[in-house]
């Protein structure tokens, strides 16, 4: 479903990529492990269109080239960012309404809010309470549902159980599991990689803006590098 070629990319004089390659295959869970600066969120960024860089972004056999973000939106590609970034003065219906905001089928829409507060029933019983006062799980699992409520053929997550307490994080990758059955294909950025690891089918080291390693989740997590400088084994 999405494939990057060769990308390069900077800020400012800074190279932060280097010729990364990757691929996400449709109705699968790829992930992306590697320690903070290694160049997974930038990689994200690239695919989302928030930053320019060389190579080639491909999703579903076509060019993303010159598309904004909220073209790519569109086209199906939905993220989940590190840090929530919610509206934390409008309540979590309006969180989860603008997740839509690029959709004209009213009626689908609620029907999607309907799924998604099922699938959320915490949310559902804070639906007029505002974003801000929620905890941080509750908060984690509204930027999940928002992004949701863009119907995305792909679900980029960076980073979802990033702050967040041992108990809660569980209860995170619980929801990703069910979301993963549904079929939906997703691009997980995740410093806890055995988490990572048990929710993918694929997945991609990254060290200092390059691919040190690729292969299925099972390789990698039986490969004794991974095992001693990711999960601790």
């Amino acid at each position: 479903m999405l494939e990057l070629r060769d990308i390069s990319a900077s800020y400012g004089k800074i190279t932060a990529l280097h010729g990364v390659s990757l691929s996400a295959p449709a109705r699968k869970v790829t992930s992306v492990l590697g320690a903070n600066g290694a160049g997974k969120t930038t990689t994200m960024r690239v695919i989302t269109g928030l930053l320019p860089a060389t190579g080639s972004v491909l999703f579903e056999g076509e060019s993303l080239a010159g598309l904004r973000p909220e073209e790519r939106v569109r086209r199906g590609i939905s993220m989940v960012p590190e840090g929530r970034e919610l509206f934390k003065s409008m309540s979590v219906g309006e969180n989860l309404r603008l997740g839509a905001y690029v959709r004209r089928d009213d009626e689908q829409v609620q029907r999607d809010m309907e799924r998604v507060l099922d699938m959320f029933p915490r949310l559902r019983e804070r639906y007029g309470q505002a974003a801000g006062t929620l905890s941080g799980g509750e908060q984690q699992m509204l930027t999940i549902a928002r992004a949701l409520m863009s119907q995305p053929k792909l679900l980029i997550l960076d980073e979802p159980s990033l702050g967040l307490a041992p108990k809660l994080a569980d209860e995170i990758f619980d929801t990703l599991e069910r979301i993963r059955y549904s079929g939906m294909t997703m691009l997980l950025v995740e410093q806890n990689a055995q988490a990572a690891l048990a929710l993918s089918d694929y997945a991609y080291v990254m060290e200092a803006g390059a691919i040190r390693l690729a292969g299925s989740a099972a390789e990698l997590e039986a490969n004794p590098w991974i095992q001693e400088a990711y999960l601790g084994t």
